[in-house]
Order: structure tokens, then sequence, then C-alpha cells
């Protein structure tokens, strides 16, 4: 919703991506679902959907881009081999530590701090040597990694400013840090908080003890709409989509967004 608003109030066009990089994983139907509840929420997105499945050759490019440069090292750890590393050691910086087992594509990262500044969080930095380290962009499964795809999707599709949750608040350094080293323009970033459960976990499909309801979708709109601090008037709950969407937008201003990660949602 924040990033809906935030376009259309601005003029701007707002795109939908399936970020749908984990075949193996996708359950079926999902996308349909996806889309189907977009729909009965009023949401209406400006051109084609990109799906990410489809986009492995750019992905591949970019890492061979990369490997000219000698950014990129073949690392054989496993997730298991790594779980009491606070970030990557460089075990495999000067070859692979096994030989013979699948490896990822990690890219080398050199020390100092990645700054920017968030339309809602402020300034943040982080040094992504210390936080992550040499972070990965081609998975042992050779599955592409989210930070790889999502920077150079951001580039293709021109979009200048990213709305979205303050759990990937964290991931952005090491996008614009991508972006950087790939030539290709940063765009301007805003972290909404996240929705958690009543228990505060984060808001999730498998739990589901807060539940969409597509058959009202006015009053969950009401509701969200007053997460984001519009203070929307009591007729919204029982007025059309179309009258809620041009009430919100007319409204909208991400200064009034609360400058938290999270927020406590219940039915």
């Amino acid at each position: 919703m924040a990033s809906y608003l935030d376009a259309r109030a601005h003029g701007g066009r707002w795109l939908l991506r399936l970020e749908d990089l984990d075949r193996p994983r996708e359950v079926a139907g999902a996308a349909d679902r996806i889309l189907g509840t977009l729909e009965a929420f009023g949401f209406e997105w400006d051109g084609e959907i990109v799906r990410q499945c489809d986009r492995a050759y750019h992905y591949l490019r970019a890492l061979q881009t990369l490997q000219a440069r000698n950014l990129i090292f073949e690392c054989s750890c496993s997730r298991l081999q790594l779980e009491e590393e606070t970030c990557y050691p460089g075990t495999c910086r000067s070859g692979p530590a096994t030989l013979g087992v699948p490896t990822a594509a990690r890219l080398r990262v050199e020390p100092g701090f990645v700054l920017f500044s968030d339309r809602i969080q402020g300034t943040y930095r982080q040094d992504i040597g210390r936080a992550v380290g040499d972070f990965i962009l081609k998975r042992r499964d050779q599955v592409f990694a989210y930070q790889l795809a999502v920077v150079i999707d951001d580039a293709e599709q021109g979009i200048t400013h990213i709305v979205r949750g303050a759990d990937l608040l964290d991931n952005t350094p090491r996008q614009i840090y991508l972006q950087q080293l790939l030539n290709l323009p940063r765009p301007t970033y805003a972290h909404v908080p996240v929705l958690t459960e009543p228990d505060d976990t984060k808001l999730a499909k498998s739990r589901r003890s807060v539940r969409l309801d597509i058959k009202s979708p006015a009053t969950q709109l009401f509701e969200t709409f007053a997460m984001l601090g519009l203070e929307p008037p009591s007729s919204l709950r029982t007025a059309g989509l179309g009258d809620n969407w041009a009430w919100a937008v007319e409204q909208w201003d991400i200064k009034r967004v609360p400058k938290r990660l999270h927020m406590r949602v219940t039915d």
C-alpha cells in the first residue's frame, strides 16, 4: 500500500514484479493467488508483469561482468558449515576449501561503509564486510541470489523510488554496493514498518493469526491507512474501493509513516 500510494501521489508508475527465483520452493498457484488478492483490493499496476524466472540471462551477464574484474570467487562452504559465523569469514577467497562439491559465487567485499538516507528511517550506514562479509550472488544450486536479481531488475525497469518493508533495510547497502560496481543508478529508498503477529513475530502466511479477508477489502484498507498515519474518516469503511484509494492518494504524506522497524497488528 505504501509503495502504491507513493507512486500514485507523485504521478508515477507502479510496477509489479514476481520475485520467483527459487522455483523448486514455489507453491503451485501462489502467483495467481497473489495477483487475485491485489485485484480484489483495487491495486492497478502499470505495464506488464516481470517474472524473475524468465530473466536468468540478464543476471548471468552481470555476474560475468563482475567475474571479468576478478570480483567473484567460488565458495564450497555449506550453510551448515557457516551456521556459527556472524558473517562470512573469507574461507574460500583463495579457492574452494573443499574440492569436488558444488560451489556458490560470492562477491569480494572491500572494507568501508555504505551510507544512504532513507525517506522514513533516516540515515543508515553499514560496513558490509563486518556485518555480512563476501555475499552470495549465485547459490550452490545455481539459483541466482535476490541481491543480484533485484539490482539488475531495478535498473532495467528504470525504478527511481523503492518503498518496501523495513526487514529489507539492512539488505540495501549490499544492493547499493552492487549498483556502484556495475555502474547502475541508485534509486531512492523508503522502508516502512514491518507488520507483526500479536506475539511480535513477523506476519506470515504460515501463521495467519491475523487474516486477510478479500470479502471486506474496504475495512482492511481503512485499518492499513491508519497504520500509515493517514487518519481516515469512518465513512471510508463502507465506501467503494475507488473512493478509498482516491482519498488516500490525496492525503498521502510519507512523513506521516511511523519511523519504526515493526508494528503489531491484531484482529
